[in-house]
């Protein structure tokens, strides 16, 4: 019934759809712009907020172990990422080298992938944002009604729950603020996310800058503590990989970059650069903020919405003035983040469509912006209403294992593209090609497999749900089968 399923698109194909009149988005991101991109992409809601719950309930001091682990991941899935990019800079990330190398299925597999992390992502990082908003507000006297800034569903062990509240409107207006500034064009975008890179990375040197005078070594007494629940991730070597696959949120966008590189200016050269650079700076970060924080806070104590600020706190009053520093970096933070996010999202759901796959609208651009506006406001329109209704532990739980799948068929990709164009030109090359792609592979598996079971079976329905949309739809419309 179904004939070639696994068609692919060759490399030479992708270029020539790029090239000349034929792309419709401007070309105006520089390598300092996408490693900014990268880096307003990844520092958010991993540092400011699931930092301390992972050392808490899994890790203790040894989540700066977990980080290096989720890195290495990370890194090794990145060298695959950056040998793409600069092979195909096409927009659709992991979706167009997907088509490249396993066919137009694989490829609608992780497309559709791709929508846990980066629209589901936005939703995420949009409800943390809320809640440092609230914070902050709060701090200065504003107190907003409690039924406008929470989640009205709550999903735990016994099941789901309405918890009164109306929506979670902090979290709906960033999606709609960031929405609005990428409809106006990439550029623009750019500028602002660099302004916001440059502001919260300056706070979070301030944190480590001055909280390592605060330092109490007896904090990281044990460094990994005693295992208590087996293989359950509650301490221990269990809890450094469960406390792994926690923290790999802090690092999902960095991948983003590679759905910018139809806008960049030089992606042969600058998109692996931005890759590998943006990761790179935001793991030497994260490393030296858990430290810190669990040299100033005992583990078990930061299982809290706002950890560093929690540990300010602990420092009595020498560190006051840093406190609302600190709310609006990770204010700016996770801003950036949700830009990031949509413009991912917005860029595969444009590649496709121009390929036939989801509906053809998706593929318009501005006449005047040249952006992929009705993908963006559709993006924007979904995130939003995620975001105002649903609770944030359920969605970050998604967007990772979404994630971690789709770095596995990315990694796997860089081994068949290999055998099947082995002279197409690389103008970066994986180093160590199979063994770094497998390494890559083998690491996120590893942290997929401690996540929780309800997880796996979401997961598993997502893909159900997309396979019906690609064999009722996509199937039917895909150009490259007519």
């Amino acid at each position: 019934m179904f004939k070639n399923l696994f068609v692919r698109k060759s490399v030479s194909s992708l270029k020539a759809e790029v090239e000349g009149s034929n792309n419709q988005l401007r070309r105006h991101l520089t390598t300092m712009n996408l490693t900014m991109l990268g880096i307003g992409a990844v520092i958010g809601a991993g540092i400011f907020v699931l930092t301390g719950t992972a050392a808490a309930q899994h890790a203790g001091p040894g989540i700066v172990i977990s980080f290096i682990i989720s890195a290495l991941g990370c890194l090794f899935a990145g060298l695959c990422y950056a040998e793409f990019s600069s092979m195909i800079p096409v927009a659709g990330s992991a979706y167009t080298y997907g088509y490249a190398t396993m066919g137009e299925f694989i490829a609608w597999i992780i497309g559709w992938d791709l929508i846990l992390e980066y629209l589901f992502g936005a939703a995420t990082v949009s409800v943390g944002w809320s809640g440092y908003v609230v914070s902050f507000l709060t701090d200065t006297g504003i107190q907003l009604p409690a039924t406008l800034c929470n989640n009205p569903i709550t999903h735990d062990a016994s099941g789901w729950h309405l918890t009164g509240s109306i929506l979670n409107f902090p979290a709906v207006f960033i999606i709609v603020v960031m929405t609005t500034l990428l409809v106006v064009g990439i550029k623009e975008s750019a500028k602002i996310n660099n302004i916001i890179v440059l502001i919260k990375v300056i706070v979070i040197l301030l944190f480590i800058a001055f909280g390592i005078s605060y330092i109490d070594t007896s904090n990281w007494q044990p460094f990994i503590p005693e295992n208590i629940g087996g293989w359950s991730g509650q301490y221990g070597f269990p809890g450094i990989l469960a406390g792994a696959g926690v923290v790999f949120f802090a690092y999902i966008g960095f991948d983003a970059v590679s759905t910018a590189s139809q806008e960049a200016l030089n992606p042969r050269k600058s998109m692996p650069t931005g890759i590998i650079l943006s990761l790179l700076v935001c793991t030497l970060l994260y490393v030296a903020v858990s430290l810190v924080l669990t040299g100033i806070v005992n583990y078990r104590e930061l299982d809290v919405a706002a950890p560093i600020a929690l540990a300010i706190d602990k420092t009595g009053t020498a560190l006051n003035w840093l406190s609302p520093i600190i709310k609006i970096g990770a204010i700016a933070g996770l801003s950036s983040v949700v830009l990031v996010l949509l413009l991912g999202q917005s860029r595969v759901f444009y590649t496709m469509s121009k390929d036939g796959l989801i509906w053809k609208p998706f593929s318009s651009t501005h006449p005047k912006f040249k952006t992929p506006y009705v993908a963006t406001i559709a993006v924007g329109s979904v995130a939003a209403l995620i975001a105002g209704l649903f609770p944030i532990s359920m969605l970050g739980e998604m967007v990772s294992i979404g994630t971690l799948l789709a770095f596995i068929i990315v990694s796997i990709g860089v081994v068949v593209l290999r055998k099947k164009e082995p002279d197409a030109p690389r103008a970066f090359i994986t180093p160590f090609v199979p063994v770094v792609p497998i390494l890559g592979s083998i690491v996120c598996f590893a942290q997929m497999a401690f996540l929780p079971l309800d997880t796996w079976i979401r997961l598993i329905g997502w893909m159900l749900t997309g396979f019906i949309v690609y064999f009722t739809y996509g199937y039917k419309h895909s150009k490259i089968r007519k």
